[in-house]
């Protein structure tokens, strides 16, 4: 969908309506900016410009506002950071680091990943940088998790490299399970629109392979595991759109 083929693209994630996606662009060394794209003529926008390595955004429930992931390259620091839709009234949640952000269905609180307790856990937070909960206590989280439409559930994905799985837990993070068969390097999962499947990146058919990955969804029961995709290069962080 996007055109501009010498620019990288990461991180896509779909608007409510599905009118807009959102990703971020890499612009020259440690400059990555926020770019949204309307799906109906393929028009880009840039949202940012030049604050650090902008990545991991994605629209509020409403459409409003969009919440995203500031690197400086400078001191290594991750920040919350919050703008409108349209890209105006940037700024950060206060006294809060970490990554990989997502809302919950509400738009009231952040899902994040932080390393502020020693190792990399799950967060949640209010857009004011108050009510902060460590809700996670896996052996590597990476980051990049999803809540359930209901807001009762969530998955992440956690192990070292080439071990990852898939993990579904209750929304304050009791009830940790195990979702995708061992064995798949399975990472990046996100919930359907109805909150029954979960999307995600894992490499049952090539493993060990570093171009071999490719989107799978199962049942958040653990059930009826499918592959979408059957390509030559690595299929990575699916975002289911509405």
């Amino acid at each position: 969908m996007t055109w501009q083929d010498s620019l990288q693209h990461f991180y896509p994630s779909l608007s409510p309506d599905g009118r807009y996606v959102v990703y971020s662009g890499f612009r020259e060394e440690n400059v990555y900016e926020i770019y949204k794209l309307r799906v109906q003529d393929g028009r880009e926008d840039r949202l940012t410009n030049r604050i650090g390595i902008a990545t991991a955004a994605e629209f509020s429930p409403d459409g409003q506002r969009i919440v995203f992931t500031r690197n400086n390259p400078r001191n290594n620091q991750f920040q919350l950071m919050l703008m409108d839709a349209n890209g105006e009234n940037v700024g950060n949640i206060p006294q809060v680091l970490g990554w990989d952000t997502t809302w919950s269905p509400d738009g009231k609180q952040i899902l994040f990943a932080s390393d502020r307790d020693g190792t990399t856990q799950l967060f949640t937070v209010n857009l004011e940088g108050r009510q902060l909960s460590r809700i996670t206590n896996l052996p590597a989280i990476r980051g990049r998790s999803d809540w359930s439409p209901d807001g009762q559930f969530i998955v992440t994905y956690s192990g070292e490299a080439w071990n990852r799985e898939v993990y579904i837990m209750n929304a304050d993070g009791s009830n940790v399970r195990q979702l995708t068969p061992s064995g798949g390097n399975s990472q990046g999962p996100s919930f359907s629109p109805d909150g029954k499947w979960v999307v995600f990146t894992a490499y049952f058919d090539h493993q060990g392979d570093d171009h071999g990955c490719e989107i799978y969804i199962i049942r958040t029961d653990g059930t009826d595991l499918r592959r979408l995709t059957d390509n030559d290069y690595c299929d990575y962080q699916p975002r289911w759109g509405p």
